[in-house]
């Protein structure tokens, strides 16, 4: 792999959080604690962090990949190097001259050569990680709270099922590329270095399908649908992305596939609203009960509850039913019922209503209202 700019620029070892001499293990073990707290399906917020994130482990956790960002570190701009390309020293080797770097493109071709190794520039053909692919499921309110493992449908490119990826007919498989013996890459020695680019004939992939397959037409991939399993977990809330990894749209060339998101809409209750992992649940009472305190059965998404309210009680107080909200998961308890009384007051009265709520008001004094200040 050639060296990217990027590389110039970020320090994955301060992105990680960790010491230039740090383990292998240590650095595995950086990268799960910090993949964890800022993972887009936990905190939708912090996703160009936990790109951040992944792309420093991408390098430091491959032990040839980190051995060339170190090299390419020592001689670069982060070790005081060169800003724009090789100033005043010159190029290496050379006899005063300069030589100064265009893009990121140059910059690759040359340490790949300086380094040795080979490999093919990551920006250029290849084998292709396959697009992400984003889709809807609709959810009932009950499939929600409680979890359900479901199918859902998705027209992507996907591994041709008649060649299974390869490209080539049935019966037959790519040939090694005749003119880089299947490196995908040639090589330019130029006495202290050397360059490397992409195999012009097989497109970096090392092989050459000489018998296409017929249904696919040698790409590997074709565009159908498909039936994707999605499991998702108790509690799902209306808008929660859930990532399910290497489901979307097939790679070309050998690479691997996208990822596919499944976007959760959850329908309405009849009865139940939610706020978070709370079920809330509005119950009307009449004036008498209110005063005087009641009994009431109350639902629950299982079975009914009693709940006592106290003589007095004023409307829009609301109760707490602990653990009848949405079930908890593996790492989380179960949610609480909250159930407000709200006291019905009759649009019409008959006349032996009116009566009584006239003595009512005769023996009762109305409330102070100096606070107001009328």
């Amino acid at each position: 792999m050639a060296p990217q700019r990027e590389w110039f620029e970020k320090d994955y070892y301060k992105t990680l959080g960790v010491a230039s001499t740090a383990t292998a293990k240590e650095i595995t073990s950086a990268y799960r604690k910090l993949a964890k707290k800022h993972h887009p399906d936990t905190n939708p917020g912090d996703d160009e962090v936990f790109k951040e994130i992944s792309a420093a482990y991408d390098v430091l956790g491959d032990a040839d990949k980190r051995k060339e960002y170190d090299e390419v570190r020592t001689m670069g701009p982060a070790a005081g190097g060169f800003p724009g390309g090789f100033g005043g020293g010159g190029f290496p080797g050379g006899g005063g001259g300069t030589y100064r770097a265009q893009d990121a493109g140059d910059l690759g071709d040359l340490f790949g050569g300086l380094f040795g190794r080979g490999r093919r520039n990551a920006q250029q053909a290849g084998p292709q990680r396959g697009a992400d692919v984003e889709t809807e499921l609709h959810l009932t309110f009950e499939d929600a709270v409680k979890g359900v493992t479901t199918s859902v449908n998705v027209t992507t490119d996907a591994r041709c099922h008649t060649c299974s990826g390869s490209g080539s007919a049935p019966g037959t498989r790519p040939d090694v590329c005749p003119r880089c013996g299947g490196t995908g890459s040639l090589q330019d020695n130029q006495g202290l270095f050397s360059l490397s680019q992409i195999c012009p004939q097989c497109s970096g992939r090392g092989t050459i399908v000489t018998h296409p397959c017929p249904t696919c037409s040698g790409s590997g991939v074709e565009h159908r649908n498909r039936s994707v399993k999605v499991r998702l977990p108790a509690g799902v809330e209306d808008g929660k992305r859930i990532r399910v990894k290497g489901r979307g749209a097939a790679g070309r060339g050998g690479g691997p596939a996208g990822d596919l998101y499944v976007i959760a809409r959850v329908g309405r209750h009849s009865v139940f609203g939610r706020k978070g992992g709370n079920l809330t649940l509005t119950v009307p009472v009449g004036f008498a009960e209110a005063a005087l305190g009641t009994t009431l059965t109350v639902p629950t998404l299982d079975d009914p509850v009693t709940l006592r309210v106290a003589p007095g009680t004023p409307s829009g107080r609301t109760f707490r039913v602990k653990g009848r909200g949405v079930p908890g998961g593996k790492k989380s308890a179960a949610g609480d019922l909250l159930v407000t009384v709200e006291v019905d007051v009759p649009a019409q009265l008959t006349d032996e209503q009116r009566a009584a709520v006239e003595e009512l008001a005769r023996v009762i004094e109305p409330p102070s209202r100096t606070s107001l200040g009328v």
